[in-house]
C-alpha cells in the first residue's frame, strides 16, 4: 500500500519558521536534555551549511552541546570517513540519497541507534532496517513535461519513458548520478532486472540529448525547446519556483507529473543521518537526531529545502502543497542501496551514459 501526502491547504505559517523565535514543543524538552558526557558534536554533512546550521545553532540553545561542522561533497565524506576509520573524529554523517545512505553502511561508517522516538516518528520504509540510518527530509523524482509540446496525460508512469513516440524527447542526467541510479534500482525492485533493462534501453533511445547537467538543467532544457520531456527531483524544481526570474520562468513552463499514481505510486527518497561507528557519544547524536525530527525542525527543514517532511502529519511547505496530492512509493529505502550495483551495471548495459 502507498501514502498519501496530504498537500493541500497545508502551507506552514511564514511567521512561525523564524528559529530565532520558535519554541520547540513538549515532548521536545524529553528528548533534548543535555548530555553531560559529550559537550561536542562533529558533523559531516553533505548539505549545504546554510540548509542544516540554523538547525544545529538552534540544537545548541536547547541543549548546550555545542556542534562542529564540516560540509562537502557526498562522496568525498565518505571516502573521507573510510580513510580516516576509527581516528575520524567524525561523530555524525548527514548525506542525501539512500543510495549514498547504504553505501556509507556497508562500509561499516555507521553503528546502530536505538531511539524509540526515531522509530515512531519516521516511517519504517525512511530509515534504515538496522537502525544504522535514518531519513530526515524527502523528495520525489518524477516527471516534468512542457505545457504547450506535450499533452496533458499523456505520460503517466516511469514505464512511458520508454515509450517510442517519446523518441528524441527527454532529458535526463547522466547515470553516475546516484538519484538516476536509485530510480532504477526503484524499478529493478518492482520490474525484475529484465524487464528494466529493456526499460532502460528504450529510455536511451529517447534521449534528446548526451546526459548533461543537474536536474535544474533538465528543466531548463525543457522550458528552452531542447526537450519536451525532464525527469528531475522536486526539491529543484521547489527552489527554481522561488528562484530568479529565468528559473520561475523556465518552471512556469513545464508542467509536473506524478508518476504511477495508479499503481506504485511516484518514487521517492530522503536525505538522511546515522552515527559514525568509530563515535562514543551516543546519547548526544541520538539527542540530535530525535531533535532533527521534532515537529517544529521538520516543518523548517522541509521549508528551507524544499523538500517533504519525512514525519507523517507535519504540513508541506507552501510551494509543496500547491502541487496537491500524490501516491508515494512505499519501497523501503534499503532496498534502493541493495540495488545500486546492479542498477549500476545494468545501465552501462542499456548505453546510459
Amino acid at each position: 500500500m502507498s501514502r498519501l501526502f496530504p498537500l493541500a491547504a497545508l502551507a506552514l505559517a511564514t511567521a512561525g519558521l523564524g528559529l530565532a523565535g520558535c519554541s520547540d514543543n513538549a515532548e521536545q524538552g524529553g528528548d533534548t536534555t543535555a548530555d553531560q558526557g559529550a559537550t561536542t558534536l562533529n558533523v559531516y554533512s553533505a548539505r549545504k551549511e546554510d540548509l542544516i546550521a540554523p538547525l544545529l545553532d538552534r540544537f545548541t540553545d536547547e541543549t548546550g552541546i555545542e556542534v562542529q561542522l564540516l560540509t562537502a561533497d557526498a562522496g568525498a565524506l565518505l571516502s573521507r570517513l573510510e580513510s580516516e576509520g576509527r581516528n575520524t573524529p567524525a561523530d555524525v554523517l548527514i548525506t542525501v540519497d539512500a543510495g549514498n545512505l547504504q553505501r556509507a553502511k556497508e562500509a561499516g561508517v555507521f553503528q546502530a541507534i536505538e531511539s524509540d522516538s526515531l522509530a515512531d516518528r519516521i516511517p519504517s520504509n525512511l530509515r534504515d532496517v538496522d537502525n544504522q540510518w535514518f531519513g530526515l527530509s524527502q523528495r520525489a523524482r518524477v516527471i516534468f513535461t512542457h505545457k504547450e509540446n506535450v499533452e496533458e496525460g499523456a505520460i503517466t508512469s516511469y514505464a512511458d519513458l520508454a515509450d517510442p513516440k517519446f523518441k528524441g524527447k527527454i532529458c535526463i542526467r547522466s547515470s553516475d548520478n546516484v538519484y538516476n541510479q536509485s530510480l532504477v534500482a526503484s524499478m529493478i525492485a518492482e520490474h525484475g532486472e529484465e524487464w528494466t533493462e529493456e526499460w532502460a534501453k528504450g529510455l536511451v533511445e529517447n534521449m534528446a540529448r548526451k546526459p548533461q547537467g543537474g536536474d535544474r538543467d533538465q528543466i531548463r532544457a525543457v522550458a528552452a525547446g531542447e526537450c519536451d520531456i525532464a525527469v528531475a527531483n522536486t526539491y529543484y524544481y521547489g527552489a527554481m519556483q522561488n528562484g530568479s526570474d529565468t528559473d520561475r520562468d523556465a518552471a512556469d513552463a513545464v508542467r509536473l507529473v506524478w508518476p504511477n499514481q495508479g499503481d506504485r505510486g511516484a518514487h521517492v527518497n530522503v536525505s538522511g543521518a546515522g552515527m559514525v561507528a568509530a563515535s562514543d557519544k551516543a546519547q548526544a547524536v541520538t539527542q540530535l537526531l530525535e531533535f532533527l525530527t521534532t515537529n517544529e525542525s521538520q516543518e523548517w527543514y522541509a521549508q528551507v529545502n524544499n523538500e517533504f517532511p519525512v514525519r507523517p502529519g507535519v504540513p508541506a511547505a507552501e510551494t509543496l502543497a500547491q502541487w496537491g496530492e500524490f501516491k508515494a512509493d512505499e519501497l523501503n529505502l534499503s532496498t534502493l542501496g541493495e540495488l545500486n550495483p546492479a542498477a549500476v551495471k545494468l545501465m552501462d548495459r542499456a548505453g546510459w551514459q
